[in-house]
């Protein structure tokens, strides 16, 4: 039987490489995305790892935790703590580390880096070790600065240059007195490091006289441990907590690998819906295979062989096949994980150097992909073949399926069908969070219950389309009864298509509708012709609304700064805004009360104002970081959004409070409204800073916008590859539907039907098929999209549902040209096969 199988897989060597191919796709997918992963992985965590070499014990203040109304404030490290740290028995040196946004511009005016990545600090004393020097000197004063040499290579600096550059607001040009070398694993990932002397950055980053952290160098002979617990004993573990810099090298590499699992995660989902999607045709190719072999198999179960041995003759093939698919795929999937990293440094994303990591992992899970996925999709039709009779296989009275077998297909695929529908019912009616479970169990089980019941909807939906055929003549009607003929075979092969197509509907419905309520929130909320912050969303220095203030054109502008407070023995946000002028800056809908911000007069959210109780004159006390409070009145109720939310009151009221006010927005309205001309004003009146971000409400829709679209175009990237075995799929089914109706395609030459004829049948069958699947999945998909969209309607007040009309035209037309182009090969073999030869063929 092993010879007999491998004999086989050698005979259908054409037959069976659309199965290969399948496989093969999906094998690659997962082993590419294991592969990118884990080198980009390995990369940081290995960069991480050198960054830390240089300390043995780094010491923190210890945040301490907030009680009743009281707010606890952060112990600060000190000079005093520093020079303590550096007598402790075995410390050969302490360095003081302050750190701190810091964007660089490039010398067009653009920033250096991804924002979140462009970090400043502190250069200690005239070497530091840190940080070796490759050029110039260390930084003295605050008119000069030194950089890293990745981000002097980038830009073209060198020692001497000016180089404009933002801390918090405000723009500076200091000189560049040195260029150094790190191995900073933000440089490596594309950031950019900054650095002053100490005093000037304690200064900067509003920490004068105190440090961010303390690193402790051992002396030779001295362990991490012992000199922990020297500084725990000399500083005390009450303010400060000391961690070791093995310790600290290893949290971050953990936080790596979990930032990296998400992606991880997100990429392998795309995988398997390209492997569920090939499980489909890989079970619809052995159906098929195996049902052109019952005759075959039959013989072999009247010489002797039994069902389990003809069973796992089928399952020697699969197996094979599996082998070879996930060889294949494997070294493919190299490729891939290669290509990805490459396409990511084209794209700007700088990451750390490092080996392609192949790991034993990586090969293990192609292999059982491939040869587990196969071998579980061969197993059910070489079951179903060998409970056939031989008897009644070579008189090949099996051959036709009844509607009577499609009976207790169709009743489960009712039942699952409904559980789906009435669970994604139910979440749509949930809290946004609650319902996430709810709803990806209700979409499992309707694309399950959709797709068994695929073959009793062939029927319906493809006589639809029996106008339209009929303009063809015979071809359009020989096709339309052929799509119908083997109901199973038509729907495996639509459900592979319909899968992808529901996927991409839904993502474009959901982000459509997410673009059209972010719109109507930036139009309704807020008056303002702009809205200004950091590039990196850190705050905005109090000088920015000073500056746009004294511009020339500003009728009025107002902050949103962020206060942190006790209120009940809670926590809460409040913002401070300009009083006077905030209502004319925003629009937004009071229930209760009216808008007004001043004195100790504030306006609450509705969410706020619900989870406290309060009502239009209710009063209650604000206790401030400084440890002193203030009595406040709502004077209103509103609707908070996205965009605007919490408590409102007047920044003269809270500011006094803050021991480092800074900005999270600051909304402006110009007399000449929203333009270019008056865009570049407040521009050049902040210092043409690039790390701020100057936009106009839709500047802002169209930042999200942006972020929608490089989103989609990734998964649709992701989803093409589930689509292209979709494609495969289809040019299976019928190149085995041709090859199974030799006979009859020969008999339709022999009675006058041309060529051409043929050739428009098996490509109208093929645009059938094309289409019905993607009916259905568009169908699905609106319908996820649009239950996506009630749950997160529960979050965002201005969700609307927006039905992408246009796209999904687009997808539909996509369906048909798959139907197009998969009927290619397989017509021009049906056409060019000889009537008498296939007349006679069994």
């Amino acid at each position: 039987m092993f010879r007999t199988a491998l004999r086989n897989v050698l005979a259908h060597k054409a037959r069976l490489l659309m199965t290969v191919l399948a496989v093969m796709l999906g094998v690659a997918f997962v082993s590419g995305t294991l592969v990118f992963t884990n080198t980009i992985s390995d990369a940081y965590q290995n960069s991480s790892a050198k960054g830390f070499d240089r300390v043995d014990v780094a010491v923190q203040a210890k945040s301490q935790e907030d009680k009743g109304n009281t707010i606890s404030k952060t112990p600060e490290l000190t000079q005093a703590m520093l020079d303590r740290s550096a007598k402790v028995p075995g410390a050969a040196s302490a360095v003081g580390v302050v750190s701190g946004f810091t964007a660089i511009a490039d010398k067009d005016g653009k920033l250096i880096g991804g924002g979140f990545q462009s970090q400043g600090g502190n250069y200690w004393g005239d070497k530091d070790a840190r940080y070796p020097l490759k050029s110039g000197s260390a930084p003295h004063g605050r008119d000069q600065v030194a950089i890293d040499s990745e981000t002097a290579r980038r830009a073209g600096y060198k020692v001497g240059d000016k180089v404009r550059l933002s801390v918090n607001g405000p723009v500076l040009t200091p000189t560049v007195s040195g260029v150094f070398t790190t191995d900073d694993g933000n440089v490596a990932a594309g950031g950019s490091l900054a650095l002053f002397d100490t005093a000037t950055a304690q200064k900067l980053f509003g920490k004068p006289g105190t440090y961010d952290e303390i690193d402790v160098k051992a002396a030779s002979g001295t362990s991490q441990t012992a000199l922990k617990a020297g500084l725990d004993d000399a500083l005390g573990t009450k303010l400060v907590e000391t961690t070791t810099g093995k310790k600290l090298a290893a949290d971050q590499a953990e936080q790596i690998s979990s930032s990296m699992s998400g992606l991880k995660q997100g990429l392998l989902v795309f995988a398997g819906i390209a492997l569920f999607v090939g499980t489909f045709i890989i079970a619809n190719t052995f159906t098929m295979l195996v049902a052109q072999r019952t005759k075959e198999l039959a013989l072999l179960r009247a010489v002797g062989a039994s069902r389990r041995q003809v069973t796992r003759s089928v399952l020697i093939e699969a197996f094979v096949v599996g082998v070879v698919a996930g060889v294949t795929g494997l070294v493919a999937g190299i490729g891939i994980g290669a290509g990805l990293r490459s396409l990511m440094t084209t794209l700007g994303a700088t990451v750390p150097d490092g080996p392609l990591v192949v790991s034993p992992g990586t090969v293990a899970s192609a292999l059982a992909v491939g040869v587990v996925i196969t071998m579980l999709a061969a197993w059910l039709p070489g079951r179903r073949a060998a409970k056939i009779p031989p008897v009644a296989a070579m008189s090949s009275v099996h051959a036709q399926a009844t509607t009577k077998s499609l009976v207790l297909r169709n009743t489960l695929g009712a039942l699952f069908g409904a559980a789906g529908v009435a669970t994604v019912l139910a979440a749509t009616t949930m809290d946004g969070t609650d319902g996430q479970a709810p709803m990806g169990l209700g979409a499992v089980l309707l694309i399950i219950g959709v797709f068994i019941l695929t073959p009793l909807l062939s029927r319906p939906l493809i006589a639809a389309a029996a106008p339209v055929l009929r303009v063809f003549g015979v071809s359009g009607k020989l096709a339309r009864q052929n799509s119908v003929r083997n109901p199973r075979r038509t729907a495996a092969t639509a459900s592979a298509l319909m899968i992808g197509l529901t996927l991409i509907t839904g993502m474009t419905v959901m982000a459509g509708s997410l673009q059209k309520s972010i719109d109507k929130m930036a139009s309704s909320a807020i008056k303002a012709d702009y809205v200004v912050s950091m590039a990196n969303g850190n705050e905005l220095s109090p000088d920015v609304d000073d500056k746009l203030n004294a511009t020339a054109g500003v009728t009025a502008t107002s902050p949103l700064r962020n206060v942190y407070s006790r209120i009940d023995g809670t926590g809460e946000s409040l913002t401070g805004v300009n009083g006077p002028a905030i209502a004319e800056l925003t629009d937004l809908k009071v229930d209760n009360g009216t808008f007004k911000v001043g004195g100790t007069q504030v306006t609450v959210d509705k969410d706020t104002a619900e989870s406290h109780g309060w009502q239009a004159g209710s009063t209650f006390t604000a206790h401030y970081e400084d440890g002193k409070s203030s009595r406040l009145t709502v004077s209103g109720i509103y609707e908070g959004n996205d965009l605007i939310r919490g408590i409102l009151l007047d920044k003269n009221l809270v500011t006094p409070h803050m021991t480092a006010p800074g900005d999270m927005r600051v909304l402006v309205r110009t007399a000449d409204g929203a333009s270019d001309t008056t865009k570049d004003k407040l521009v050049k009146a902040l210092g043409t800073n690039p790390a701020i971000k100057v936009q106009s409400k839709q500047d802002l829709s169209n930042d999200i916008a942006q972020m929608f679209t490089l989103m989609l175009n990734m998964l649709y990237g992701l989803l093409a590859m589930a689509v292209i075995v979709a494609v495969l799929g289809v040019i299976n089914t019928l190149a085995m539907s041709v090859f199974e109706r030799s006979q009859e395609i020969g008999m339709l030459r022999a009675i006058g039907l041309d060529r051409k004829g043929i050739k428009r049948m098996v490509r109208l069958e093929s645009l059938v098929i094309s289409l019905f699947g993607g009916v259905l999945g568009i169908g699905l998909g609106v319908f996820f999209g649009w239950a996506a969209g009630e749950l997160l309607g529960t979050k965002m007040a201005t969700y609307e549902l927006v039905l992408p009309w246009a796209r999904m035209g687009v997808f539909l037309l996509l369906a048909a040209t798959v139907g197009v182009l998969a009927a290619l090969w397989p017509a021009r073999r049906a056409a060019r096969l000889n009537m008498l030869t296939a007349i006679k063929s069994e």
